[in-house]
């Protein structure tokens, strides 16, 4: 199964040297590189969210796998989708799913199915490609889509996804993909989105659960950051550090309905 890109040549160019020349604008050759266990990294497209991502993946020392999860924006095919066998093209080349860590993720996992029509129309795990590729050609991707379930489902995906990696013994990267707030003033996406962002600081799932729903906080990517915080921290996650917050009204200037956009790295804790 060969997936090719949905969005070149709208969320981000098709044309190899221009999108390289624009995730050079929005990347730090020159930051101080972390051990990461996971990353929070915004999905738009690039003109809005890539400085987000960009800031937080520079920071990152990067390893062989990276677990992508996102949400399901087009509600096709199964609601806990992995994908263990193919490759994912981008402009930038081709990158490889790792069959070994995704089936074995599928075997320990109660939720999660082999399924290729969630990801064939879903943007979210594809934008976070051509940032990685940038610093790194030869990594193996495994890519989760999940829908909407409970904080319970979500925790326990986590916790199948880091049992899964410490049988293997595998050096990964999890990313959880998500906007924040969508389509508010910036006053009110702000406000919204940094009682999200301090929940997900504090490493608490559950916080972060109670606080989308009592708040109305229409952030897309929920799902894949509880889960993401649940394997941390089987995984060893002490805490988590903000990169960068913006909206997209610091791209366009309109500050009366925006996206937020946070770029977070979970770390474990320093020595």
């Amino acid at each position: 199964m060969i997936r090719g890109p949905v969005v070149a040549g709208q969320f981000y160019p098709d044309s190899p040297s221009q999108l390289k020349e624009m995730i050079e604008r929005m990347t730090d050759d020159k930051a101080v590189k972390e051990e990461a266990i996971g990353l929070v990294s915004p999905h738009a497209g690039y003109i809005y969210s890539g400085p987000v991502a960009g800031a937080a993946i520079s920071k990152i020392k990067f390893k062989d796998t990276f677990i992508i999860m996102g949400p399901s924006h087009t509600g096709m095919g199964k609601p806990f989708s992995i994908m263990t066998e193919g490759v994912w093209k981008t402009p930038l080349g081709e990158v490889e799913i790792d069959s070994e860590l995704g089936k074995h993720i599928l075997t320990t996992s109660s939720y999660l199915e082999e399924d290729i029509v969630a990801h064939q129309h879903e943007h979210s795990i594809e934008v976070q490609l051509p940032f990685l590729q940038y610093f790194k050609r030869d990594f193996k991707l495994v890519p989760i889509v999940l829908a909407y379930a409970t904080g319970a489902i979500y925790k326990e995906i986590g916790k199948e996804i880091a049992k899964a990696i410490k049988a293997l013994n595998k050096e990964v990267i999890i990313i959880a993909s998500s906007d924040m707030t969508h389509y508010e003033p910036q006053e009110s996406a702000q406000r919204k989105d940094n009682q999200a962002i301090e929940a997900i600081l504090d490493l608490n799932g559950d916080e972060l659960l109670k606080r989308v729903q009592e708040l109305n906080i229409s952030m897309c990517g929920y799902a894949p950051v509880v889960s993401l915080i649940s394997a941390a921290k089987e995984l060893g996650g002490k805490e988590a550090e903000l990169v960068r917050y913006q909206t997209s009204g610091d791209t366009t200037g309109d500050y009366s309905s925006v996206v937020g956009y946070a770029g977070i790295i979970i770390k474990g804790k320093e020595k």
